[in-house]
């Protein structure tokens, strides 16, 4: 059947997108603010590069787990009741230490700290997942082939790790009880995410919060210290590159300036504390010239979220179909996504070089389209596009600036 090849795992997006709109009416009728425009569209963006990047890792890894579990693992451990249970916690034993060392070791939390970036907390905190996280998440995942638990047990395991915290970014829902004792709850997790000095490097289980209580790092949320959210030196930069590459520059910068091997060796290995905040202000000033946060008119702020929406509406069908298209149309139809994402942030800040990538986007998706469909009229427009660029792309872009009030104030 012409189903058989679908990737019915697309079906995520538009159903976590409902549980987003569910909780924006919430927290609307409550008249909570949970819910900031920037941020989300922000958080948004992380994710749909991420969900990209899956099209191209998810394989890679698989086959990464398979080599690991016909090679050289100790065991061969078969599927029973008991052999799944203790794959469950020794998965969340794993995830536990992987959370935590990503917050401990500059390296690792220049992945993970994309995720602690937003200063809202909800269902589109979840999204901020990059693919430099599950790149090193995979290094520790490789102890579960190597111990001898099957790839499809591990599949299915992490599948569940995969879903469960999505439903943990929330404030809709308060103590839950027994439960606290046990599971990460939302709760659990909002302490994770604050950036109150008490709450720091607190909580970093997944589903188990068992191992926060073993291992000491356990605390409640306390009604009389509200969780403050996002980084304890907030970068307040939506530019999809700076988001996820500041970190790095930071290293760089404090390996650069370190004396001796030990210091230059702990700028990479040691704590976050080991770099100074004063670097990124450096930094900020360098690359975005003391220019301010934008503020943005309506007409900009309804294109901003229907250029997210059409991007997000893509790559459902991009990887619904995945599995039907070939390596260019891949290639082509992931780096109209990945543009897309870097515009959207662009336009958020009011950056000067968004509307050549905008003509940049137009041009791939265009040739997407030609690449999916071999249509003669595709490629004609395809060419009439580059013409038009040729002949008045001056006047194309004056006239963009000027209509979505790009100048910055």
């Amino acid at each position: 059947m012409y189903t058989e090849k679908l990737n019915l795992l697309a079906f995520i997006i538009p159903l976590f997108l409902v549980l987003m709109l569910l909780e924006y009416w919430y927290s609307l009728k409550k008249q909570k603010r949970f819910y900031s425009f920037d941020e989300s569209i922000s958080n948004l963006n992380v994710g749909i590069v991420e969900r990209m990047c899956d099209m191209f890792s998810v394989s890679l890894f698989y086959f990464f787990f398979v080599w690991v579990y016909q090679n050289f693992a100790i065991f061969h451990i078969e599927a029973n009741l008991w052999t799944w249970i203790i794959l469950f916690l020794f998965t969340d034993f794993l995830w536990y230490w992987y959370h935590r060392y990503s917050h401990e070791i500059n390296l690792l939390w220049a992945a993970h700290v994309v995720h602690h970036q937003s200063e809202d907390y909800n269902f589109t905190v979840a999204a901020r997942i990059t693919i430099f996280q599950a790149v090193f998440r995979s290094l520790f995942w490789a102890f579960i082939p190597l111990l001898g638990f099957p790839p499809f047990m591990m599949t299915a395991i992490l599948l569940v790790h995969g879903v469960y915290p999505f439903f943990s970014h929330t404030q809709t829902v308060g103590n839950l009880g027994v439960l606290e004792r046990i599971f990460v709850t939302p709760s659990h997790h909002r302490v994770h995410h604050s950036s109150n000095e008490i709450y720091l490097d607190k909580n970093y289980g997944d589903i188990l919060i068992i191992w926060d209580r073993l291992f000491g790092t356990f605390i409640p949320e306390q009604k009389e210290e509200p969780c403050v959210y996002g980084l304890t030196k907030p970068i307040h930069r939506y530019t999809f590159l700076w988001q996820h590459f500041h970190y790095l520059f930071e290293i760089g910068l404090s390996f650069k300036r370190a004396q001796g091997f030990k210091n230059k060796m702990r700028t990479i290995f040691g704590r976050p504390d080991d770099i100074q905040p004063e670097i990124r202000t450096e930094l900020e000033q360098k690359i975005f010239a003391g220019i301010k946060p934008q503020v943005h008119g309506q007409g900009l702020s309804r294109y901003i979220f229907f250029q997210s929406m059409l991007t997000m509406i893509l790559l459902f069908f991009f990887l619904l179909y995945g599995n039907y298209q070939q390596l260019l149309q891949l290639i082509v139809g992931g780096v109209f996504i990945l543009c897309s994402v870097i515009c959207i942030g662009g336009l958020l800040e009011h950056e000067g070089w968004v509307f050549p990538l905008e003509m940049l986007r137009l041009f791939l998706l265009l040739l997407y389209i030609s690449l999916t469909f071999y249509s003669p009229l595709s490629l004609v427009l395809l060419g009439s596009f580059v013409l038009i660029q040729l002949i008045f792309y001056q006047s194309l872009a004056a006239r963009y600036t000027k209509l979505l009030h790009l100048e910055r104030s």
